[in-house]
């Protein structure tokens, strides 16, 4: 049984009696406010994926410095274009999302314009992190536009079609007229 002691918030969220005397836009100090903050979370921005770096070695390297959420690497190939036996997965970019936002910035101070590999005999022993940190930036930004990508490039494919089958049809009229013209002389001729 509750006691007494506790009073009940109503329904809709408000605080406030229509009875008490204190105005419902103060607060008052003697109760605490138990507010969630949300944590921001960071996103950067990998400029240059080199060979053979895919997701798992990327979560692999960046979860070391905190907690990596979503990564997503923009594949260099073609959609479309029929992908090669023993070629591996080549990358031109890359996002990753950390959980904090100072965690990002951290990463990107740190790693920016550094070598990704450290040994000599390391695959990546030449090659350098570009890195930015995306300030004001939001994991659905990223989505929008990978998905506005993807509707332009079916809407492109849908105008080379048409203009293809134009083309087709076109070029078929006039064979047939040719053939035409070609009987009415012969038939003329003979």
């Amino acid at each position: 049984m509750p006691t007494p002691d506790i009073e009940r918030v109503p329904e809709n969220g408000s605080d406030c009696d229509s009875n008490a005397e204190n105005n419902c836009n103060e607060l008052s100090d003697s109760e605490p406010v138990n507010v969630k903050k949300t944590r921001k979370r960071g996103i950067i921005y990998l400029s240059t994926i080199p060979p053979y770096m895919n997701v798992a070695k990327i979560r692999e390297i960046f979860s070391q410095y905190g907690d990596v959420g979503r990564i997503y690497l923009q594949s260099s190939s073609k959609p479309g274009e029929k992908r090669r036996m023993r070629k591996p997965n080549l990358f031109t970019e890359g996002w990753v999302e950390f959980e904090k936002k100072s965690v990002a910035k951290s990463v990107t101070a740190n790693l920016n314009n550094t070598k990704i590999g450290t040994r000599k005999r390391s695959r990546y022993y030449d090659m350098i992190w570009n890195i930015k940190y995306i300030p004001r930036f939001k994991w659905i930004h990223l989505s929008e536009r990978l998905t506005y990508e993807r509707a332009a490039m079916k809407q492109r494919l849908q105008a080379e079609i048409s203009q293809a089958k134009k083309e087709a049809h076109y070029l078929q009229t006039n064979v047939e007229k040719s053939k035409k013209l070609k009987k009415k002389k012969n038939l003329a001729n003979e």
